[in-house]
């Protein structure tokens, strides 16, 4: 079958009753956490997933890609009018977004961010769409060789890409790791650093680290913060909708931000901060006018935004391909598809494509809802930001223990949830990244597995690991990933200290 026909019965499974109603669900909470400074998509998935354990897994699935994009969307609204950016990636678009609603501009600029967002969702969604098979194909052929040399990358660039500090990322992503060996050993059968506790025996799960880590220890770090600016919401004035001479500006941004953004989210080391920071000096270096960059240039929004949900289209595609997630959502949708038995990756399009090409036919009906949902609904969402924050982060804190209650009535995982809330509490106080530790419980065990099975098969011949051109490519850009960034801080670090020393001469 083409891709026509796949997308065609994706489209036909998306649409039934129920996933239209998981899919409006998704885009509405995606864009409400979105708006609401400091709770994230992937806040929101995690907390979601104890209490979709029992749910269809199609549904569930569709639901958290429409949070994702949602998100994305929602971010824009208080970057605009608040200056505070409710997603990490929206931090671009608050540097023209503002300045615009403060000009009296704030409609325009919400619009061209809406329409951008869908325009970018559009075309990136149709390229995952179409790039997916061929990227299938390529991994069918790999073995545990190949896959663990994957594996190695996904470690390395996760570590790098999240947090300031390679080091650090590293640190998280063998905390993960020394979570994943709790439990019996799969091809042994023995007990390993589970203490003698008969609980400890089936592991750690996914779903209590993750809720515990981004939903109970980033709440605890936020409302730790407190209240330390006065937040002002600028109010939207004049019409919503763009005139002739926005609409001229835009439509070339909005695809620009597009082309940028979709292969950056597709890149093991992507995210979409990367794409925004992009396409805002791209469209400040070909403007007309570049003197209105800082002064709110609709150009700044426009091509942001695009780039910024092209990015979460394009971040589908290596968690669907090959199973790796590139962001923190990413990472927590992966333990939603491992909460229902699947993994993602190549084997899954075969097994499973009614799924697969039903999550991907949907994205493209949750874009068009969420312009429906942006535009005309903008006033109740300003009207999130008046919602106390003790009484926000109390009722995230009692939703993630009752989920997890639900999904398992245990006291020792109740124990687990607080003892992991409080560590991902600590890890954030300390400027260590909460991704790669959850990352580490989900990939750790299939990347033993694979490893373990390279070496059977060489009889412990541990060269036999490089011998394949694939694999050896792939620990290669590895290798370069994380020496790299090295590198250039210990050559930034020595220019600072050599100039330091010129001054005191």
């Amino acid at each position: 079958m083409s891709t026509f026909e796949f997308l065609w019965q994706g489209i036909l499974v998306a649409m039934q009753p129920m996933n239209l109603v998981y899919a409006l669900v998704g885009v509405t909470l995606g864009t409400a956490v979105g708006v609401l400074p400091g709770i994230g998509p992937a806040l929101t998935v995690a907390l979601l997933l104890p209490a979709t354990y029992k749910l269809d897994p199609g549904g569930s699935l569709i639901m958290f890609a429409g949070i994702y994009y949602g998100g994305m969307y929602g971010g824009s609204t208080t970057s605009i009018l608040l200056n505070t950016p409710g997603e990490s990636a929206s931090i671009v678009t608050a540097l023209e977004g503002n300045k615009m609603a403060r000009a009296g501009r704030g409609g325009p600029a919400l619009a061209t961010a809406a329409i951008g967002s869908f325009v970018a969702g559009l075309i990136a969604t149709l390229g995952l769409a179409f790039i997916a098979p061929y990227i299938v194909k390529l991994a069918l052929v790999f073995g545990p060789r190949e896959y663990f040399a994957l594996m190695v990358l996904a470690f390395v660039t996760v570590s790098s890409a999240f947090g300031d500090s390679a080091l650090r990322g590293l640190t998280a992503l063998f905390i993960g790791f020394a979570l994943a060996m709790v439990g019996i050993d799969q091809q042994t059968g023995q007990a390993r650093l589970s203490f003698g506790i008969p609980d400890l025996l089936d592991g750690v799960e996914v779903t209590t680290l993750a809720v515990a880590m981004f939903a109970i220890g980033e709440t605890l770090y936020i409302a730790a913060q407190g209240n330390r600016v006065a937040e002002q919401v600028e109010a939207v004035k004049g019409s919503l909708w763009m005139n002739a001479q926005d609409w001229s500006r835009s439509w070339k941004p909005w695809l620009r931000g597009t082309l940028i953004g979709f292969p950056i989210g597709a890149m093991p080391a992507g995210g979409a901060e990367i794409g925004t920071f992009l396409s805002y000096s791209t469209e400040k270096r070909l403007a007309k006018n570049p003197e209105e960059f800082g002064h709110g240039a609709i150009e700044g929004v426009a091509g942001p935004e695009a780039a910024n949900n092209a990015s979460a289209a394009g971040t589908l595609v290596p968690l669907l391909t090959l199973g790796l997630p590139t962001t923190a959502t990413a990472a927590i949708m992966l333990a939603g598809f491992q909460q229902y038995g699947l993994q993602p990756g190549p084997l899954l399009f075969a097994t499973n494509p009614q799924l697969v090409w039903g999550l991907i036919a949907s994205l493209l009906i949750a874009n068009a809802m969420l312009l429906v949902l942006n535009l005309p609904m903008i006033g109740l969402w300003v009207r999130l930001l008046t919602i106390p924050k003790p009484w926000l982060y109390a009722g995230i804190l009692l939703f993630a223990t009752l989920g997890t209650i639900g999904a398992n009535p245990s006291v020792f995982e109740l124990g687990m949830l607080l003892a992991f809330g409080l560590l991902g509490y600590v890890m954030r106080l300390f400027g260590y990244p909460i991704a790669p530790a959850v990352v580490g419980l989900i990939l750790g065990p299939l990347a033993e597995q694979q490893l373990r099975r390279a070496l059977a098969i060489s009889q412990g011949d541990v060269t036999t690991l490089v011998m394949s051109p694939i694999a050896a490519g792939l620990l290669i850009v590895a290798a370069a990933a994380f020496l790299i960034p090295l590198i250039l801080r210990i050559r930034g670090r020595g220019q600072v200290l050599s100039q330091l020393a010129a001054n005191e001469d």
